[in-house]
C-alpha cells in the first residue's frame, strides 16, 4: 500500500514563491506516477501539474510559466516550485499516486494561500 506525505505549503503574498513536497512510501511507490492536484473553496479538484507515462510533465494552462514539477526517484519525491504566485492560486493543493492496475492514492492535502 502506497501512501503519501506532503508538506510544503503555507502563507504567501502574490508574487511570492513556495515549494511543496510529496513524497511516496510502500514497496511499489516507485512504478507510479505522481502529480499535483488543487481544490478551491466552492470549486472542484483540478489538475495542476502531473507526471506523463513514459516520460514528459504535464501542466494545467493556468500555472504554465509559473510552476515546475520535479522528481527526485532515489527519495520517490514529487516536488512542485511555486513561482509568482497569485490569489486564484489559494487552495488546498493534493498529491496523487498512480499506477495502472492499482488503487488511486491520494495525500491529506496543503493549503496555499496568498494574501496581501
Amino acid at each position: 500500500q502506497v501512501q503519501l506525505a506532503e508538506s510544503g505549503g503555507g502563507l504567501v503574498q502574490p508574487g511570492g514563491s513556495l515549494r511543496l513536497y510529496c513524497t511516496a512510501s510502500g514497496s511499489s511507490a516507485s512504478s507510479g506516477t505522481m502529480g499535483w492536484y488543487r481544490q478551491a473553496p466552492g470549486k472542484q479538484r483540478e489538475l495542476v501539474a502531473q507526471e506523463i507515462s513514459g516520460g514528459g510533465t504535464n501542466y494545467a494552462d493556468s500555472v504554465k510559466g509559473r510552476f515546475t514539477i520535479s522528481r527526485d526517484n532515489a527519495k520517490n519525491t514529487l516536488t512542485l516550485q511555486l513561482n509568482n504566485l497569485k490569489f486564484d492560486d489559494t487552495a488546498v493543493y493534493y498529491c496523487r499516486w498512480t499506477r495502472w492496475g492499482s488503487p488511486t492514492v491520494w495525500g491529506q492535502g496543503t493549503q496555499v494561500t496568498v494574501f496581501s
